[in-house]
């Protein structure tokens, strides 16, 4: 089945829109032009209708002959181009206009349309006394009274054909005037749909295309202030995030490779120097020693890896239950104590009350908390200081964790939160996988909180975090 394109179906609804508006407006047009001319014979014949009326008073009185009012009506006949029937105050007819029309004298009125022309009322009918004169005919009736009393009544009768065929001409020019209003809005609307909204469509449908086969490059270029050009924008927006997402995952598949590769290149050695005898069976220990390290670190790294994709995926449950957020900091405080002392630190714990509760997925939480003080640990000189604080504020706890170490440049700044960034890019990838910040980041958000750094203006780093307090 061909597939009907979206300006083929817009030109089909706007044609028939267009047709179907200007169709209207022809009949309505071409009716009020009918009934137009209709009340303008209407005003002609009632003007007429006196002369006949004064002619026709004298002729019921005998003032006038049957001869001069038959000439009467004759010459009002072909003044108004209708025939003229005369009727008397009983609705017989008495004279006539044209000698072949002698034959209706004597017809009477009907007895309702008599008792309307004795009331004073004029009769307007389109198809009056078909049978009589064999073809459709206009008839207009209009009483005649003097000195109040009831008279008579003047027939006009014009064939219809003879109204009509004026209006041919009026009706051609305004079918004619339609048709052609059809065609060139049909054209207007054709020209301006592939110009503001199929030709942009088009560039965005070929521009998606290229992006779908891998070219993230490619961008829309449409310069507009209407909803199309909002749809470029948006879509070269979208193309942008696409490709900054496929930079990072090329960032992301060479970071995972070359931090795979160097403990694996490492264990490999020392494992194939030990079987290969060129190790010394007194250095056997020393290089499996290494070996574990880098196992283990081959570990922390994989384990990392699942954490935030689990928790970028959503693919784990948050335990929330109440917890003693002061409490989870004195315990993860204690497991750094022989790397404080190792690198003779002073830790200062500065907790809001005794007890602070918050609404937490206790082991996530401790995983952020252990994370930030290993940061802080890891990045803070020899003998220099690191403070950790709770603040309750309101419905939300902030937890601080400051280390006085050197401050995280700007240019780092927007990267700090990314996969595998480390600040300090002198010291060995056996330091820190780079996926802890992370982790952190990922666990706050999907608690629903929120986490920030700030460089102090002396000296030194503090993180930030958000949690929901539990105040029952």
């Amino acid at each position: 089945m061909q597939k009907k394109s979206l300006f083929s179906k817009m030109m089909a609804t706007y044609t028939l829109i267009i047709i179907i508006s200007f169709v209207i407006v022809a009949a309505v047009l071409s009716f009020w032009f009918q009934g137009y001319n209709f009340r303008q014979r209407e005003t002609q014949l009632s003007s007429v209708s006196n002369i006949v009326a004064n002619g026709a008073v004298q002729y019921f009185h005998g003032d006038l002959s049957v001869g001069n009012i038959s000439k009467i009506l004759e010459h009002v006949s072909e003044y108004s181009s209708s025939d003229i029937l005369l009727f008397d105050n009983y609705g017989y007819v008495c004279a006539v206009s044209k000698k072949e029309h002698k034959d209706f004298i004597g017809y009477q009125l009907l007895t309702k349309d008599l008792e309307n022309l004795r009331l004073g009322n004029s009769i307007e009918k389109k198809e009056f006394q078909e049978k009589i004169f064999d073809i459709p005919v206009y008839s207009y009736i209009v009483p005649i009274f003097n000195r109040g009393m009831f008279q008579g009544a003047i027939l006009f009768n014009t064939a219809m054909y003879e109204i009509k065929e004026p209006l041919k001409e009026v009706y051609q020019i305004i079918w004619i005037s339609a048709v052609l209003a059809m065609v060139l809005s049909s054209i207007v609307i054709y020209y301006f749909s592939q110009k503001i909204i199929v030709r942009p469509l088009s560039k965005i449908n070929n521009v998606s295309d290229k992006i779908a086969k891998g070219d993230v490059g490619k961008r829309v270029d449409i310069n507009s202030n209407d909803e199309i050009g909002e749809l470029a924008k948006a879509f070269n927006s979208m193309a942008d995030s696409l490709e900054q997402v496929e930079n990072n995952r090329r960032t992301f598949i060479s970071n995972v490779s070359h931090e795979l590769r160097s403990p694996i290149t490492s264990i490999k050695g020392f494992i194939g120097g030990i079987i290969d005898g060129i190790i010394p069976k007194e250095k056997e220990n020393y290089y499996l020693s290494i070996a574990y390290e880098e196992i283990q670190r081959l570990t922390r790294l994989i384990n990392d890896l699942l954490d935030l994709s689990a928790i970028e995926a959503g693919k784990f449950t948050l335990n929330i239950q109440k917890y003693d957020i002061n409490e989870i900091i004195r315990l993860s405080v204690i497991k750094f104590e022989t790397k404080i002392k190792s690198k003779k630190l002073n830790v200062n714990v500065w907790l809001d009350d005794k007890s602070v509760y918050v609404l937490v997925d206790r082991d996530k939480i401790i995983q952020v908390i252990t994370n930030l003080i290993d940061n802080a640990v890891k990045y803070v000189e020899f003998g220099g200081n690191i403070e950790i604080r709770t603040k309750v504020r309101g419905q939300k706890v902030f937890v601080s964790i400051y280390n006085d170490g050197q401050c995280i440049p700007e240019e780092d700044a927007k990267y700090l939160w990314e996969r595998f960034y480390k600040s300090d890019k002198s010291r060995t990838s056996k330091v820190s996988t780079g996926l802890g910040l992370a982790i952190v980041r990922s666990i706050i958000v999907q608690h629903g909180e929120e986490i920030w750094f700030k460089n102090k203006q002396s000296k030194g780093v503090e993180f930030i975090f958000t949690l929901k307090r539990n105040i029952k």
